[in-house]
């Protein structure tokens, strides 16, 4: 479907969705954010059927995406508390239907990631960053709060980055970010897409349906430790028996390549 702040392009069993607001640096507004989250309804649909194993999020122009529109923001001055609450549980309900993808999300991260953009890149499986990206948890600058994206970036780089980051405000460059876990790797700017397709290429030839599970298995074992052992039993027992299971052991045994191996 057409929208008008983002831009998708399929290329076989890969979508790659860019943020197209490079006016404002890809900013966030109402319309973004209610597109995001029809976006991730349609690929959630896709990605059970198999029609779509990977997607490959970046920013159009000079950054990912900067934050929050200030024209939104200036909007948000005037509004009643329903107003700011209904507002704020859609932004939260975007993320989680990112962040519940049950396929892969690959960042491709440059310019700057600051605010819900820094939230953005948290919802990401796998996040790749140029060596000069700027990224910040900037909202106690302007009096408020990384409320909404803190569940998400939280699980991602914990309690003792959150706190210096989160209570400063200040921006951090790419190696920091990759030190606390925010992005998985780090490269020269012009070596920033062969490094996207080196992890799109990993991640195709992994089953699907285990990827799926995998990153379900994630937050739930996270969540629930004590529950684990009883639980990751059942899930391997369930997956050795499954159709995939069965077809990625015998591709391995016979030393062939799997079907789902694009």
């Amino acid at each position: 479907m057409p929208y008008e702040s983002l831009e998708t392009r399929r290329e076989g069993r890969i979508e790659y969705l860019t943020l197209n607001r490079p006016e404002v640096r890809n900013a966030f507004n109402e319309q973004v954010i209610r597109e995001l989250t029809e976006w991730a309804d349609r690929t959630r649909s896709a990605a059970l059927r198999h029609d779509l194993r990977v997607v490959v999020l970046a920013g159009a122009g000079a950054s990912f995406c900067a934050g929050a529109d200030v024209a939104w923001m200036a909007k948000t001055v005037t509004y009643t508390d329903a107003e700011n609450i209904r507002d704020a549980s859609a932004m939260s309900s975007m993320f989680a239907a990112i962040d519940q993808l049950p396929l892969p999300l690959v960042g491709r991260v440059h310019g700057a990631a600051l605010g819900g953009g820094a939230g953005l890149v948290a919802v990401c499986d796998i996040a790749i960053a140029a060596d000069d990206a700027l990224f910040g948890f900037t909202e106690v600058k302007l009096g408020i709060l990384p409320a909404v994206i803190s569940p998400f970036v939280l699980a991602k780089i914990g309690r003792s980055a959150a706190r210096e980051l989160f209570l400063t405000g200040a921006r951090f460059a790419a190696a920091r970010a990759r030190d606390i876990g925010l992005v998985h790797a780090v490269v020269p700017a012009s070596h920033l897409d062969a490094a996207v397709t080196r992890y799109v290429n990993e991640l195709l030839t992994a089953g699907p349906d285990a990827i799926a599970a995998a990153k379900a298995l994630i937050p739930r074992v996270s969540m629930q430790p004590a529950e684990a052992a009883a639980y990751t039993s059942h899930l391997i027992a369930e997956r050795r028996v499954s159709a995939e299971g069965q077809e990625g052991l015998k591709a391995f045994l016979e030393k062939r390549k799997a079907s789902w191996s694009l």
